[in-house]
């Protein structure tokens, strides 16, 4: 019975998280690789834990009142945690595990000491370390200390922080075990921590080595600061060696103590450069062996290096798979697509397979390689030139990796393999005809869509979809469409460059492109304050409204007083942009005409801050604003030198970009309307494998690839085991932030702002919408959950179409991701919102209820409070 508390390292692998936690595994695993060598020792099990848990007095209503407490709540998880340590460290332990805990201590030294550590089942996994999350004891003597502090192990399990960090990654306390690691001490001359990948810049090729004098505890602590070296290609590229004046050292009875370090050694390397190169030699081996970069913790005693722990770094950016050996550079899709959240398997084939270029995946992200178009002189430019307009960061990230000259080779002039150079489209007339066709071919497409989709089921589903996934690229590439796009920002850009050159204006364009006619998403936020006008009259159903906790709030309203109006003004709005959501290019997020909930608070909000008409008025008054800037602007011109020619011309490019300008949005529009039908049949096809047991539920088909949902309707059969994986795979990226610009390497490269104009202290940032305003920040991370007053600054991480109806009521808007014709940039024109984009950090260094200042013209933003 008692063989299976007690394992010896040696009989353990990676395999084995269950039974002696993630520490536990990945020490067996280690000594396993030749040349690695491990401290002896053993591991006592999950088992035995379980049979503690169970003889702990009223363990059971204790976590089940602690799982119920909200992980901000640290006083009531601090008293209930203390609660639940203290009742585990009571129980005594059972005579048959002494015994064998005695045993293995015997085969290694009874006198001998050691660290006792703890090996939780969810710590040091691929996808979050937990690291520090539980405890460790070091220099522990004697069967009765080594018990006592296996004891302390298994209560740390639910120290405050582990709890903690627990509740904030929704994981049961019950399905969580420890186990603990019991380990002859290691007394070395130096210790630290080793990264066989740069953790910062996430670059695979750089490792780093912390080091300092005696116990890795003085590191971790922060009692000193240790000694950094960079390696790179089997050399030391860089190093700091810190003032080490204190250490952690062994104690001879036991535990550790702080020591001063000799004066003569503070300033001495604690490693020599070829023990840092031979450490790094190990790591390698390491990683090669787990399969991803690690974070190795070691020692160096007299006989050379022993490994103590290794664990994945969970922190960097996956890299796209190139298939070769190559150096790549890729650029970031949902940057430019204003949607950076991660992608469910089955919206990231979706994606691609309706894409106009290809794009890999990683990380839950789509990115493009742009390394050919790099590479040619004939290409590189214009792609630069593009990237810069449209995010300036990227285009700065793609020049710190060409500037240093030997990561992307350059090609001859004969132009790159790879993406083509698109040459720039033809000029169209400026004629509204062009748009009303434009825009009159799309329906009619989405109208045939919807009547052909009907029909088809199973197989046939798929095969027909994949040839509207050929019909949509077909529209989407239309050169007229991309025409009437390009002649919109082109007269923006001449716009702005020529009035700021005449008459020393800035962004003039900002004000001339008010309540352009045509722009579907502008028009999408106005509809809604329609809608509020229909509710407002009617406060039961005002009162109804603000109650509702679901999604059937439809069938309920026609009971109400009024309620039928409501329903109807709802409904209709739904019909028009119910394909609409938060991150809309993901085919699996929920559109609002299957969560009709999430635009209520937009409602509400406008129902509270808006009068009956405010639709009609403010696009009047926007309209009228941009005339009497036109008129303005075409006086003052024609007062200059050769003044009616310039007012000619620009009287020709006001036109041209109200006429084109609206038509940015549609695009994008259509290609959602179609999405949401294709998602429609997809989820019928899945309702159908529900109901024939092959699916658990409707949204597992969101965790497989398009050709694995074809796959799976063909054959009957899906792997149920890569859905939980691919799940598990979702919930780690989540926690990721995608960089801009990614190097085959893995180094993230973002990119920054060379500017002298912004002031001390200002977060700097890209110019999208003119203008000066002050006002109440309000950090909003969901849409869902925003709650804005008149007034309010809207600050975010990244606006796509679907929080147009939240700029109705904010005086400005500042994003992390943007650029100048994205759709936040577009609307906040639209609205005469100053707008600032592309703020690094905007939602972490501006805290909710602060007062800002958004400079919309200059391209920066003032916190001043």
């Amino acid at each position: 019975m008692s063989e299976r508390y007690v394992l010896g390292l040696q009989e353990i692998d990676e395999t084995q998280v269950a039974v002696v936690g993630g520490k536990g595994a990945q020490l067996g695993a280690l000594t396993r690789i030749e040349g690695v060598r491990v401290p002896d020792g053993f591991c006592v099990t999950t088992d035995a834990f379980r049979r503690i848990m169970a003889q702990a007095p009223s363990i059971g209503d204790r976590l089940d009142r602690l799982s119920c407490v909200d992980p901000d709540d640290r006083e009531a998880i601090r008293t209930l945690s203390a609660e639940v340590r203290r009742a585990v460290e009571e129980v005594p332990v059972p005579d048959d595990l002494a015994t064998a805990i005695g045993r293995a201590l015997a085969r290694f030294g009874e006198r001998a000491a050691y660290a006792v550590r703890s090996s939780a089942t969810a710590e040091d996994l691929p996808t979050a370390s937990f690291a520090g999350q539980q405890d460790t004891y070091l220099n522990v003597m004697g069967l009765t200390a080594v018990l006592r502090h296996i004891s302390r192990c298994w209560a740390s399990l639910f120290t405050e922080r582990a709890v903690t960090y627990r509740q904030r990654q929704g994981i049961d306390h019950r399905t969580v075990h420890m186990a603990v690691v019991v380990q002859r001490m290691v007394f070395p001359r130096a210790s630290g921590i080793l990264f066989t990948a740069d953790p910062v810049t996430g670059d695979r090729k750089a490792a780093t080595v912390d080091a300092g004098f005696g116990l890795g505890e003085a590191l971790v602590s922060g009692l000193v600061n240790p000694d950094v070296f960079k390696v790179r290609d089997g050399a030391v590229v860089a190093r700091t060696i810190a003032a080490k004046q204190r250490a952690v050292h062994a104690l001879p009875a036991g535990g550790t103590r702080e020591v001063a370090v000799d004066e003569r050694r503070q300033d001495q390397p604690s490693l020599t450069d070829a023990q840092v190169v031979g450490l790094v030699e190990l790591g390698r081996r390491i990683e090669a062996r787990f399969g991803r970069p690690q974070d190795i913790e070691w020692c160096l005693a007299d006989d050379g290096f022993q490994i103590v722990q290794s664990r994945p770094i969970t922190t960097l950016f996956p890299v796209p798979e190139a298939g070769d050996q190559e150096n790549h550079v890729y650029v970031s899709v949902g940057h430019g697509q204003m949607m950076t959240d991660a992608m469910k398997p089955l919206g990231l084939s979706m994606w691609r397979l309706t894409a106009l270029v290809p794009m890999l995946e990683a990380g839950g992200r789509l990115f493009v390689d742009v390394t050919p178009r790099l590479a040619s002189p004939t290409t590189r430019a214009g792609l630069l030139e593009a990237m810069g307009k449209g995010d300036p960061l990227i285009r700065d990230a793609l020049e710190t990796v060409l500037d240093r000259g030997d990561f992307v080779p350059s090609l001859p002039d004969t132009g790159p393999g790879g993406l083509p150079a698109h040459a720039a489209p033809a000029p169209v007339e400026t004629d509204p005809a062009v748009v009303t066709e434009l825009i009159e071919r799309g329906r009619a497409s989405v109208a045939a869509l919807e009547r052909d989709i009907r029909t088809k089921t199973g197989a046939e589903l798929f095969d027909f979809l994949l040839e509207a996934f050929e019909d949509h690229k077909r529209e989407v590439s239309d050169p007229l469409l991309h025409q009437a796009i390009m002649a919109g920002m082109e007269a923006t850009w001449w716009l702005n460059d020529r009035l700021e050159e005449w008459l020393g204006e800035k962004n003039a364009a900002d004000t001339l492109t008010l309540s352009a006619p045509g722009n579907v998403t502008s028009e999408m936020g106005l509809a809604l304050l329609d809608v509020a006008d229909v509710i407002r009259p009617y406060p039961e159903v005002v009162a109804f409204l603000q109650g509702v906790e679901d999604d059937d709030f439809l069938e309920d309203l026609p009971k109400l007083p009024g309620g039928t109006e409501a329903r109807a003004a709802i409904e209709a709005y739904l019909d028009r942009y119910g394909m609409r959501c938060v991150g809309e290019i993901d085919i699996t997020r929920p559109r609002w005409r299957e969560r009709p909930g999430t635009v209520l608070p937009a409602i509400l909000d406008n129902v509270r801050n808006f009068e009956p008409g405010a639709a009609a008025r403010r696009f009047e008054q926007g309209r009228q604003t941009a005339l009497r800037k036109a008129e303005d602007v075409l006086a003052r011109l024609r007062a200059l030198p050769d003044g009616e020619r310039r007012a000619d011309e620009t009287k020709r490019m006001i036109d041209r970009v109200r006429t084109f300008i609206g038509y940015r949005e549609y695009p994008k529009y259509h290609i959602v309307s179609r999405y949401f039908l294709y998602k429609q049949a997809l989820l019928e096809e899945a309702e159908r494998l529900v109901r024939a047991g092959v699916l658990a539920e409707r949204e597992d088909v969101f965790h497989l690839t398009f050709e694995e949902f074809h796959e799976a309707v063909r054959s009957h059969r899906v792997d149920h085991r890569l859905i939980q994986r691919r799940k598990e795979d979702f919930r780690s990226y989540q926690a990721l932030t995608p960089p801009r610009v990614l190097t085959s390497d893995g180094e993230a490269v973002t990119g920054a702002y060379r500017r002298d104009d912004v002031p001390a202290g200002a977060l700097a940032g890209l110019p999208v919408s003119a203008g000066t305003v002050e006002g109440r920040a309000r950090v909003v991370l969901d849409m869902a959950e925003a709650d804005l007053e008149a007034g309010d600054i809207l600050v975010t991480a990244y606006t796509d179409p679907s929080w147009s109806p939240l700029f109705l009521g904010i005086t400005g808007l500042v994003t992390e991701v943007g650029g100048l014709m994205t759709h936040g940039a577009v609307i906040a024109r639209e609205y005469g919102l100053p707008a600032v984009v592309g703020v690094e950090g905007a939602t972490r260094l501006i805290h909710d209820g602060q007062r800002i200042r958004v400079h919309g013209t200059d391209g920066y933003v003032e916190i001043l409070s």
